[in-house]
């Protein structure tokens, strides 16, 4: 029987937060049996507590023996959700807001979005989410960043992986393995976007946070490797970035004179900047 979505949350560690999430997604709605958490080798207790909510309420999990990487179970997820229309992918970092992921998913059907992202609210939750979410929502309702996705959460319609595949699995892309299938779709004429009717916070990125202090490494992955895959040479890359980040400028200053708000904003030292 099919549904409509699937959500495919990768794991390493951080249980913490992985159960923050698994209980906003549950708050706002979201089925145990639709959500997929995928551990990827993790060594606190993360396996153990996935399998006592497994045996409780049935949410779906599957556990790696090796580190697979983000994209590694990204894709794992996505062939294993071949039963749902979308697959969402999420981070473990996460608070879901009002009908994060049903609405999400009606704005991408309504306005012909194959690929879609929510509103983000990033950085530290000193400000209330549960209360701020619905406020934000209704002056962002209706907005959106046509031509961007981001790796926080992003849906993917079947038809997408149909078409030019599933996300690359290299694990050299570390941390770049969202903007590699933007890339793609956008090259393919895929229409993707980021929507204000849906809302997460994101506390920031955690588990890649965690792997550099345990390393040492300033990056996960390789910058020049994941540009020259993409076909950038040196000024192609520099273009590239130009006309995202003066994209992005344009966005942020639309979506502020509009209603005072982004559909990306950072908390800082208890104040928002938009992004």
């Amino acid at each position: 029987m099919s549904s409509r979505y699937t959500i495919v949350i990768p794991v390493l560690n951080q249980w913490r937060y992985t159960a923050l999430c698994l209980d906003s997604l549950q708050a706002q709605g979201v089925r145990p049996a639709d959500i997929l958490v995928i551990d990827n080798a993790s060594t606190d207790e993360t396996p153990a507590r996935l399998a006592e909510r497994a045996a409780e309420d049935g949410l779906g999990t599957l556990a790696n023996r090796v580190n697979l990487g983000c994209g590694g179970a990204w894709t794992q997820g996505a062939l294993l959700a071949r039963e749902s229309d979308w697959v969402v992918l999420l981070n473990n970092d996460v608070l879901a807001g009002p009908r994060a992921i049903d609405a999400m998913l009606d704005a991408a059907e309504a306005r012909g979005l194959k690929v879609v992202s929510p509103g983000l609210l990033e950085g530290q939750e000193d400000y209330g989410f549960a209360a701020f979410a619905p406020q934000y929502l209704l002056k962002m309702a209706g907005t959106v960043r046509r031509g961007w996705f981001h790796g926080v959460c992003f849906a993917v319609h079947r038809s997408v992986f149909e078409a030019i595949g599933f996300p690359d699995t290299d694990r050299r892309l570390g941390g770049h393995e969202d903007m590699e299938y933007l890339v793609r779709c956008l090259r393919a004429g895929i229409e993707v976007g980021t929507v204000g009717d849906a809302v997460f916070h994101h506390f920031g990125s955690i588990t890649q946070k965690a792997m550099k202090q345990e390393s040492g490494a300033k990056s996960l992955g390789d910058r020049h490797y994941f540009y020259s895959r993409l076909g950038m040479g040196w000024l192609a890359r520099k273009r590239f970035k130009l006309q995202r980040e003066r994209q992005r400028r344009q966005w942020s200053a639309e979506e502020n004179a509009r209603s005072g708000h982004s559909l990306h904003m950072l908390r800082v030292e208890g104040q928002w900047r938009s992004v």
